[in-house]
């Protein structure tokens, strides 16, 4: 039995190993992590907010600042979140075999 790959049997590993690449790759977008961390916390604030006691209203002079501040953090979190699905992380260019520069006579 041989140990040697065809040429078909290399390209297609590679081309497996580049889209686990590229997947890996959107999966741990810093977008993703960041949107999603403060959606997350942001919730977690504002329900905070929701159940604040009138006393905890009169030391921040009245203001309900747990439910005011998860709101902004829930905000931008989904502006993150936006801003991920609408311009999605570009794939990386095939690279560019030794066999295909002396085609295009490249160096």
């Amino acid at each position: 039995m041989s140990d040697h790959y065809s040429e078909r049997d290399l390209q297609r590993e590679i081309t497996e190993l580049e889209t686990k690449s590229t997947t890996a790759a959107r999966l741990f977008d810093i977008r993703r992590i960041i949107g999603g961390l403060f959606v997350l916390y942001g919730v977690i604030v504002m329900i905070a907010g929701f159940t604040a006691s009138d006393a905890d209203i009169d030391k921040a002079e009245g203001v309900n600042i747990n439910l005011w501040t998860g709101l902004g953090m829930l905000i931008l979190g989904l502006l993150f979140l936006l801003w991920l699905y609408l311009r999605p992380t570009a794939p990386p260019p095939p690279p560019v075999l030794p066999d295909e520069k002396e085609e295009t006579g490249g160096d």
